[in-house]
């Protein structure tokens, strides 16, 4: 036995759907993706408070680093390759939405501009508005929704998690351009230490809750408080 921080599963998440959703929608992409035939993109979009992230270090005093107010975000929405770990972003520091996923859809194609493309999200209700729908159809890319609350099938949100690790962790950005740039240059330019933790993490194993004892029991309750 040894101290271990506590995991997080989102608690609406249905093991079920999730297991057809791998199995019927998204090896199959994969596969086509291994094999040449089609460009699959994992999407999703982060928002990086410019303030403090604090983190855990071995020391023998408390260290204390100052921090911004946290008033003004950097926001990156961003499509990772899932063959070849390449990622092709928005951003901007006031908000996300329709418009931005479109901007993104049009850099994709603009990278890629034959073949099959698939782009998978989640289902913010930005990402399937009808306007995002029509552009991807005439700009030939297919649009694969996720299961409600699965992260854990979105490969970019390991991204996201390590780059807040890496990039911001108990560490302090005085100006909020600075901040802004060691997060873009984590993102377009890992240094060979970070490109290696990239490639143990960004493999396409998903985490699966079909034999999680809690979210089998949360779910149980959820069902007999709606009946």
């Amino acid at each position: 036995m040894k101290p271990l921080v506590v995991g997080s599963i989102p608690a609406k998440a249905d093991p079920v759907a999730q297991e057809q959703f791998l199995k019927n929608e998204l090896e199959p992409v994969l596969e086509e993706a291994r094999q040449g035939k089609r460009q699959v993109f994992f999407g999703d979009a982060s928002h990086f408070v410019w303030g403090l992230f604090l983190g855990i270090l071995w020391c023998f005093e408390r260290v204390f680093v100052p921090t911004p107010s946290g008033r003004k975000r950097f926001n990156v929405l961003g499509a990772l390759n899932a063959i070849n770990h390449e990622i092709i972003t928005v951003t901007n520091d006031s908000y996300i939405n329709g418009k931005s996923v479109i901007e993104l859809l049009r850099n994709i194609r603009a990278k890629y501009p034959e073949g099959l493309i698939t782009l998978i999200l989640d289902n913010a209700p930005y990402q399937k508005s009808q306007a995002v729908r029509d552009e991807a159809k005439s700009l030939g890319i297919d649009l694969l929704y996720l299961p409600p609350y699965s992260p854990n099938l979105n490969l970019i949100e390991r991204l996201w998690k390590i780059s807040k690790k890496e990039c911001l962790n108990s560490k302090y950005h005085g100006t909020f351009d600075d901040f802004k740039a060691v997060i873009m240059n984590f993102i377009n330019n890992p240094d060979e230490k970070q490109r290696q933790k990239l490639a143990s993490l960004l493999t396409l194993k998903f985490q699966m809750y079909s034999n999680n004892p809690c979210l089998n029991q949360s779910s149980k309750k959820s069902k007999e408080i709606a009946a």
